[in-house]
């Protein structure tokens, strides 16, 4: 009587492990959202979908800021930047962040917008990475490799250039991941879906990495990395009036 009680136990787990979602599982949806599209002159490709999963799709999400619609939100620590919607909801993208030390921090506002801007690297960037930056110290015309993908929001604070930017990016590969030199990278067919939502002079807020994870929804949270400890709702005992 033992054996065909086991036989059948083993066949009710394959079954229910058959009926368990696949997390690799990407809607046709999600597929649409990231398909190559003809942008003026320029094909841009779709993202490969070794890249995409249905968590990193841009998506509208629960989002409690207390600012006011339109205002994009972008938490480093968390990877995410979310544009407000009103009535606590927001729209998320999953963004590539800068390297350890090299990031942006406080009050903003997108002073201009550029479709395929032309790019030039900092001084710093030059002078930390010659090799790489030297031979195109003088810039590099719009296109499918250049680093600002097919939008770019300028962000000035105070009237002046905070020299960062919200961009594309031809690398699909670092969304998600701090890989950066400063600025906020996104998928190109997300940062044309938020260039298109957003007017020039929208205010920006980039979080410090204390505030990682405030306002969020615990269902959106995204995975901490090895060392980090993101809180949901976070919020630390710190002046936040200008945030």
């Amino acid at each position: 009587m033992l054996r065909p009680l086991l036989a059948l136990a083993a066949a009710l787990s394959l079954s229910a492990c058959a009926e368990l979602v696949d997390p690799s599982h990407i809607t046709e949806t999600t597929r649409a959202k990231y398909a190559a599209v003809q942008d003026g002159a320029i094909t841009v490709p779709a993202v490969p979908e070794e890249y995409l999963t249905e968590a990193i799709a841009r998506q509208e999400v629960n989002y409690s800021a207390p600012h006011a619609p339109g205002t994009i939100i972008v938490d480093p620590g968390a990877k995410r930047l979310y544009q407000l919607l009103g009535n606590g909801r927001a729209m998320r993208y999953v963004v590539g962040v800068a390297r350890a030390g090299r990031g942006f921090s406080g009050n903003a506002n997108v002073a201009f917008q550029r479709d395929w801007p032309y790019w030039t690297p900092t001084a710093n960037m030059v002078r930390r990475d010659p090799e790489l930056y030297g031979p195109i110290r003088n810039g590099k015309p719009g296109g499918l490799d250049n680093p600002l993908g097919a939008r770019a929001l300028y962000l000035y604070r105070n009237g002046r250039d905070t020299l960062y930017r919200i961009h594309g990016t031809s690398e699909p590969k670092s969304i998600g991941m701090q890989a950066s030199s400063g600025c906020i990278r996104m998928f190109n067919q997300d940062a044309m879906h938020l260039a298109a939502n957003t007017p020039n002079g929208t205010r920006v807020i980039v979080l410090p990495e204390s505030r990682s994870g405030a306002w969020v929804d615990p269902a959106d949270m995204p995975a901490p990395e090895p060392g980090e400890a993101l809180t949901a709702g976070s919020n630390p005992l710190e002046d936040t009036s200008t945030l």
